[in-house]
C-alpha cells in the first residue's frame, strides 16, 4: 500500500518520507526491503531512536538493499521520543551523514518519564531546546512537537509562534487542516525578508571595503546577523517565496 502510494501519487514540492516501525521491533526489516525499492521515497523516518546504533542500522540497511539510484539520495530523520533518546543526542545527531533532522515527539517523551501534559508546555521545555540545540550544533534541521488539539487554530498558532522562537524549523501536523499555520508562520515574513536582503546587500559592500561590523537603521550589523540573514534568505528560498532584487539593481534597471 505504501509503495503503491509512493508510485503514484504527486506531492509537488513536498518532501516524500515513510515511517518505519522502530529498530528492534521486529518489522523494521521488512519495512526497509519495501520501501527501498521505490524511486521515489526521499527520506525515511525512524522512530523511538535511543540512539547511534539505530540511525547507523538503518544506513547500513540502504547501503546493502537500496537501488543503486537511492543510495546518496535517501535522508534519514530521528524521532527523539524518550528519556534515553535525549541524553543521547549529541552521538544520535552526529551518528550519520544521511542524518537531516532530528523531530521531538512530546507525547512518547511525558508517556516514558510519566509527566503531566500540561497547556504551558513548561514540562517540555528541556527537551525541546535540547533538541533544538544538538541539532544546530551538527547542522540538522529540527522539527517541533505535534499540537494534539487539532482543531484549535489559536493554540495551533500559539505553538508555531513558540516553536519558531526555540529554534525550530518545523512542525509536525497531525491533520490536513493544520499545514498552512504551520507553514505561514514557520517561513520569514515579507518584512524579515526585506531586512535579510538588505543586510546581505550592504554587508558585500562594506566587505569589499574591507570593513566588518556596520551600522543600518541605526542598528550595529556584525556577523552574527549577518549568519541570520542568510538563513532567512536561504528558509525564504527553499519555500518558494520571492527575495527583492538589491537596491543597487533596481537603481540599474530604472
Amino acid at each position: 500500500m505504501v509503495i503503491d502510494a509512493l508510485e503514484a501519487s504527486e506531492h509537488g514540492k513536498a518532501e516524500k518520507a515513510v515511517r518505519i516501525n522502530a529498530v528492534g521491533s521486529g518489522f523494521e526489516l521488512d519495512d526497509l526491503n519495501v520501501i527501498l525499492h521505490t524511486k521515489r521515497l526521499q527520506a525515511i523516518v525512524i522512530p523511538k531512536v535511543q540512539d547511534a546504533r539505530d540511525i547507523q542500522f538503518v544506513s547500513k540497511m540502504i547501503d546493502a538493499v537500496a537501488i543503486d539510484s537511492q543510495k546518496e539520495r535517501v535522508k534519514l530523520i530521528a524521532s527523539i521520543e524518550s528519556a534515553r533518546g535525549i541524553m543521547n543526542l549529541k552521538e544520535i545527531a552526529n551518528a550519520d551523514e544521511r542524518l537531516d533532522a532530528l523531530v521531538f515527539a512530546a507525547e512518547d517523551y511525558c508517556a516514558d518519564l510519566g509527566l503531566i501534559r500540561t497547556p504551558s508546555r513548561k514540562e517540555l521545555m528541556y527537551a525541546r531546546q535540547s533538541v533544538v540545540a544538538a541539532a544546530g550544533a551538527y547542522g540538522l534541521q529540527a522539527i517541533d512537537l505535534v499540537c494534539v488539539d487539532y482543531q484549535n487554530e489559536a493554540t495551533l498558532l500559539e505553538e508555531c509562534k513558540e516553536g519558531r522562537e526555540f529554534g525550530f524549523h518545523g512542525k509536525q501536523a497531525v491533520h490536513p487542516q493544520q499545514i498552512d499555520i504551520i507553514q505561514r508562520t514557520f517561513l520569514p515574513d515579507d518584512a524579515d525578508i526585506a531586512r535579510a536582503a538588505r543586510i546581505l546587500e550592504m554587508a558585500e559592500l562594506h566587505a569589499s571595503k574591507g570593513v566588518g561590523a556596520f551600522d543600518l537603521d541605526g542598528k550595529m550589523i556584525d556577523m552574527p546577523v549577518v549568519k541570520w540573514a542568510e538563513k532567512v534568505i536561504n528558509k525564504a528560498k527553499a519555500g518558494g517565496l520571492s527575495i527583492p532584487e538589491p537596491q543597487q539593481e533596481q537603481n540599474e534597471k530604472k
